[in-house]
């Protein structure tokens, strides 16, 4: 799979803490969000996970300011074992939950959650998260309300962001920040937001997704 807007707006949006000093990407791919999170957080140390192939992710990396901080591993999320807990955990997962698959195996596990269901992702999650860990996803809209469901009493949503991708048109995207879930810990309202990509003109950004993303894209 390329690069795609998803993976850039999940790596720039994911919030940082300067106590984040471990960060895991699932299903880094390329390597493209552990590259911006090593780029944003200069003291953090980051792992990213994929069950297919982590060569490109790997070479990505060397080529990079920042590679001597991230290393990757293949092998799945629910078999992959980690020394320490991690502060901040990042993901742009499959996401087709019952759609029809593709006859192109490489993008039928890439896209639809053959080999990630959102059960395991959550128990992932909660298995290599720090207490204090948060953790960061990307989904369309409905697989964003599955996730959260799955999510319920495991998971406590703090942030979400509604991405359009012009201001007439729904939202196609969903950014979410969790925590662990702590029946004995009160935790304000989770804070609700929208972002528009496009201001509806050709070719034209808002202002608001080039503030976000110029770190990370040379046209801006």
């Amino acid at each position: 799979m390329k690069v795609g807007t998803d993976g850039v707006l999940l790596g720039a949006w994911a919030p940082l803490r300067e106590s984040d000093r471990s960060i895991l990407d699932i299903g880094t791919g390329t390597g493209v969000i552990a590259l911006m999170m090593a780029q944003r957080a200069l003291a953090a140390e980051i792992v990213g996970v994929d069950p297919f192939g982590v060569e490109e992710a790997r070479e990505n990396a060397d080529r990079s300011p920042w590679g001597n901080r991230i290393r990757f591993s293949q092998t799945t999320v629910q078999e992959f074992e980690s020394d320490g807990k991690f502060d901040l955990i990042v993901s742009n997962p499959p996401f087709f939950v019952d759609s029809l698959q593709c006859p192109d195996a490489g993008r039928t596990e890439a896209r639809h959650t053959v080999s990630l269901p959102f059960g395991d992702l959550c128990r992932s999650v909660l298995r290599l998260m720090a207490r204090e860990g948060h953790f960061a996803v990307i989904l369309p809209v409905e697989e964003a309300e599955k996730f959260r469901r799955e999510a319920l009493l495991k998971l406590s949503l703090v942030r979400s962001v509604d991405v359009h991708t012009t201001p007439r048109r729904a939202a196609k995207r969903r950014l979410m920040e969790f925590v662990r879930y702590d029946e004995q810990r009160s935790i304000s309202p989770a804070i609700h937001e929208d972002l528009y990509i496009g201001t509806g003109e050709h070719e034209q950004y808002t202002d608001e997704y080039k503030q976000l993303t110029r770190d990370f894209y040379l046209k801006f």
